[in-house]
């Protein structure tokens, strides 16, 4: 199969050099425009720019997918299959051109999070366990018929960085088992059925602002590893909004007079919330550097 391969980041850039490795005729490869970033705003290259280059693959980045010249490049390409790993939406002259049509891979088990952070949702909900998802893709976000599931169990520390690098690996191996299956006229796509209550819209600040005045400590912690590293969650303070990165599970210790939000006794940093404390291990401070709670405490005076 001819395959044109559409992502950005570095979790669809690991699925296309797993492609490459696997023999796959990955003729064509499509992703984000170079943008400038950071407080520099020096341009920044995709992640999968980066292996395409390295890969000595063709490449288009283009600004609007319903261009006259883009459409012009996917012909040339004459693709059999696309494959979608986190990337914008598409229309649908680009997602229905290929004969085979289009694949997308999705980090839970639709019909499970649909949306945009399907890794950072699962985690503040609680879930025990997750896994990727193989599907057609069609008008509706993520709903299309299902090809591949696997499993995933999430361990007790998880963070949503260590979850997203195990689903990545994960993914790769579930895009590759599709895509044999395809080939060999193995496949057959199920229905996935309506949306659930669990839904994975995409991140903003305030999602990721921790309200301890009326969250408990759980929803606290769950928040503070699902968000790091990134986007990381924060808490407003009297010295500005401090980005909380590690904490202790929570504690049913009680509160006595104490007020919900950042507290210091002797050298431990708390964060009390409206139910329980937790105690946070590293943080950071508006324009500053990620450091430990104990060098936070013994570089300021706080009261």
């Amino acid at each position: 199969m001819r395959i044109v391969f559409f992502g950005t980041p570095g979790f669809a850039a690991y699925s296309l050099e797993a492609l490459v490795e696997a023999g796959l005729d990955v003729v064509g490869v499509v992703t984000a425009p170079d943008r400038p970033a950071g407080r520099g705003q020096k341009v920044q290259i995709s992640a999968v720019k980066e292996s395409a280059l390295r890969l000595n693959l063709p490449l288009a980045q283009p600004e609007k997918l319903k261009s006259d010249e883009f459409a012009a490049q996917l012909r040339s390409w004459n693709p059999d299959l696309s494959v979608v790993i986190a990337f914008r939406m598409l229309p649908e002259s680009v997602w229905n051109f290929p004969p085979l049509g289009t694949i997308n891979l999705h980090a839970s088990l639709l019909p499970d999070y649909r949306g945009a952070a399907p890794i950072q949702h699962a985690l503040i909900q609680g879930e025990t366990e997750t896994g990727v998802t193989t599907f057609r893709l069609v008008h509706e976000i993520d709903a299309g018929d299902l090809l591949k599931q696997a499993r995933l169990p999430i361990a007790p520390e998880e963070t949503g960085g260590s979850l997203h690098d195990k689903l990545m690996v994960l993914g790769a191996e579930v895009m590759l088992d599709t895509l044999r299956e395809l080939s060999e006229h193995r496949s057959v796509p199920q229905p996935q059925g309506p949306a659930t209550d669990k839904l994975a819209p995409k991140l903003n600040r305030d999602f990721c602002e921790l309200h301890p005045d009326r969250e408990d400590a759980l929803t606290c912690e769950r928040k503070i590893r699902a968000l790091a590293p990134y986007p990381g969650a924060w808490v407003s303070t009297p010295v500005g909004d401090v980005k909380i990165w590690a904490c202790f599970k929570p504690m049913d210790a009680p509160l006595g007079n104490l007020l919900p939000g950042l507290n210091v006794e002797g050298k431990t940093l708390f964060l009390n919330c409206r139910q329980g404390r937790l105690q946070i291990l590293s943080l950071q401070l508006p324009g500053k550097a990620r450091i430990s709670a104990i060098d936070y405490i013994n570089g300021r005076k706080i009261e």
